[in-house]
């Protein structure tokens, strides 16, 4: 898995703890390709190359440099706000810039040692496919390992831990090292913001993230 898995599953909370400023999503579109006929809407599947950069032109991560594009469901938060707002209405071969800001991104807190707090996020997006609706991953499932309808920390600190995993024995990038050094950082962001009640637990009722199959 690459360092994007893991920062879908901090975009559960990351928009939810942001700080107080108030600033706006900015989309500067950069091409648009003749004869569109189709953009993109809630609940498709997009598939998307990008990159992206904090304010001082550091790269955090970049598909293209996977030559992997990404593919994800908009509009139902597996990924940051910024993303899920900026990407409507997109035509197939459209290249747009996003500034997004840390309200819409991971917030105060940021993402490990990657992201910082209080981050303002640029992404060079472009889009290569619309597809449909996929059958929505239960992610509550996938970490509940014992099936009991609660998510401990060990629980949820495993499934980050795979997550977090060089597919096929590959080599580590030194983002995943990096958030592999403030792993257990970010099982308790994530737990501060998903155990309402505070009894050590993250509840199915409480867990904001997908977790329902499709019939």
């Amino acid at each position: 898995m690459t360092l994007r898995c893991v920062l879908a599953v901090l975009a559960l909370v990351g928009a939810t703890i942001a700080g107080s400023e108030v600033t706006e999503l900015k989309v500067d579109v950069v091409s648009v390709p003749e004869g569109c006929t189709v953009k993109s809407k809630h609940g498709d599947m997009l598939t998307m190359h990008y990159t992206g950069t904090l304010d001082d032109g550091h790269k955090f991560d970049s598909s293209y440099d996977r030559d992997q594009p990404f593919t994800f469901q908009i509009g139902v938060g597996q990924v940051i706000k910024g993303w899920d707002q900026g990407l409507l209405d997109m035509c197939v071969g459209e290249k747009r810039k996003l500034t997004i800001p840390s309200s819409l991104g991971y917030g105060e807190r940021g993402a490990g040692n990657v992201i910082p707090p209080h981050a303002t996020l640029h992404f060079e997006v472009e889009l290569i496919n619309i597809g449909d609706s996929p059958p929505t991953t239960n992610v509550f499932k996938e970490i509940d390992a014992d099936a009991d309808n609660m998510l401990s920390r060990e629980e949820l600190s495993e499934y980050l831990k795979k997550q977090m995993a060089p597919a096929d024995g590959g080599e580590m990038s030194e983002d995943i090292k990096q958030m592999l050094e403030s792993h257990d950082k970010l099982v308790e962001e994530i737990f501060q913001h998903e155990d309402k009640d505070k009894d050590g637990f993250i509840s199915h009722e409480e867990f904001s993230g997908p977790k329902h199959d499709e019939l």
